[in-house]
């Protein structure tokens, strides 16, 4: 199996941290500016990407290092294939308490942004990603 290719044994499988985050979890990505912090804030934009995709076929899930947990898989967004590896860090209680998501290839990863964006309209974390430049002139798409 290469690491293009989804793991049958993933074909259900959910990320069980996501219901253990601790209260100073943090969430940063390649796709976003800066970091959302906090429980609601990481969950609210993690259930908003997973809605945009088509499809998540997970390749990898499983424990890296002493207190890490490795997600990589490929998605679909719009039609276009997008791969992501993610890395969440827990505390000693192991919570998870920093996420940190990876997304190639850009293109896709733009379009990404920018529908997350779209989807978060109006809420605080909506800043963090690209939106199109009629809602915020003071970025661009």
């Amino acid at each position: 199996m290469t690491t293009s290719d989804p793991d049958p044994r993933l074909a259900h499988y959910y990320p069980k941290w996501l219901d253990n985050l601790a209260e100073d979890v943090t969430l940063e990505g390649s796709m976003m500016d800066g970091f959302v912090a906090g429980p609601e804030a990481v969950r609210t934009v993690l259930v908003a990407i997973r809605t945009v995709y088509d499809y998540q076929n997970f390749n990898f899930a499983g424990p890296y290092g002493d207190h890490g947990w490795l997600e990589d898989y490929t998605a679909g967004v719009s039609g276009e294939p997008i791969k992501n590896v993610t890395l969440i860090t827990s505390n000693a209680a192991g919570q998870a308490q920093h996420v940190v998501g990876n997304y190639r290839p850009r293109s896709t990863l733009l379009l990404l942004s920018r529908l997350i964006g779209e989807k978060l309209a109006g809420t605080p974390y909506a800043g963090h990603f690209l939106v199109p430049a009629s809602t915020d002139p003071g970025r661009s798409a």
